[in-house]
């Protein structure tokens, strides 16, 4: 039977330790005690909490950018919502009953989660007085 730690299961699930805990402790994720007290958690108990439906942490979007709803413009069927995250500035165009369903207005903290199968990248140009090899 494999187990794994909470340490271990997190680094699997791409979050935090205190996530696992806080799932264990409210009985969304089943664990026990080694022989050391330290809690573990059965391989397969852990396969089935990630296969299970419900878990918007556990998603295949690995960009995630929090940041501050700086604006938000809305017409009758669609919006425009812009987030500032670090020196990101990020523009979504959603619909506008998803707008309202989340509640999104300027001053109100957001996650911008970017999953895309194209990426352009382009090359940036150096500062001056530098040159690129």
């Amino acid at each position: 039977m494999t187990v794994f730690r909470i340490g271990e299961a997190a680094e699997l699930l791409g979050v935090s330790p205190d996530t696992v805990r806080r799932w264990i402790d409210a009985g969304r994720l089943a664990a026990s005690r080694d022989d050391h007290g330290h809690r573990v958690i059965d391989g397969v108990d852990l396969a089935a909490f990630v296969r299970a439906p419900g878990h918007p942490e556990l998603s295949s979007a690995r960009n995630r950018l929090r940041g501050i709803v700086t604006a938000v413009v809305k017409d009758t069927v669609m919006a425009q919502v812009d987030i500032q995250a670090g020196p990101f500035r990020i523009v979504s165009l959603m619909s506008r009953e998803a707008v309202d369903d989340l509640d999104l207005a300027v001053g109100s903290v957001a996650v911008a989660v970017i999953k895309s199968t194209t990426v352009v990248v382009e090359r940036a140009t150096a500062p001056k007085g530098r040159t690129t090899p």
